[in-house]
């Protein structure tokens, strides 16, 4: 079973969202998600000052498997991109939860309330199995 981080919110599309003190959040790809995708070679990240829609494709990552895009759980302005991903992309195949792709400042921070808690993505996962 992937690890499920208690202290984060999920999407249905297993990106994982951690909310910071400033508003701000911080937007990664799930432990289910870089399994599925298995060794990862390439990861777009997005540009500082882009706006985007919750829903929004918004990066890309890449695997000696497939593309997958990366989806804003919500909407906001991108504040960073991990630009360390470019050289390093198999980071997050080691550790998902502690290599983020993108920080985000919501245009509604009770969007992310709004999310999957862990108990609910866990149930998403075993719909998913």
């Amino acid at each position: 079973m992937s690890k499920v981080p208690t202290d984060l919110k999920y999407t249905k599309s297993h990106e994982w969202i951690k909310s910071a003190s400033d508003g701000s959040v911080t937007i990664g790809i799930t432990d289910h998600a870089q399994e599925a995708l298995g060794d990862i070679v390439f990861v777009e990240v997005p540009q500082p000052g882009r706006k985007l829609a919750a829903g929004e494709a918004c990066a890309v990552v890449e695997s000696v498997k497939a593309a997958s895009d990366i989806y804003s759980p919500v909407a906001g302005e991108v504040l960073e991109g991990n630009a360390g991903l470019s050289d390093t992309p198999e980071k997050i195949n080691a550790d998902p939860y502690g290599n983020w792709i993108m920080r985000v400042k919501p245009v509604n921070p009770a969007d992310v309330k709004a999310l999957l808690d862990a108990k609910a993505y866990e149930q998403v996962l075993k719909d998913e199995a």
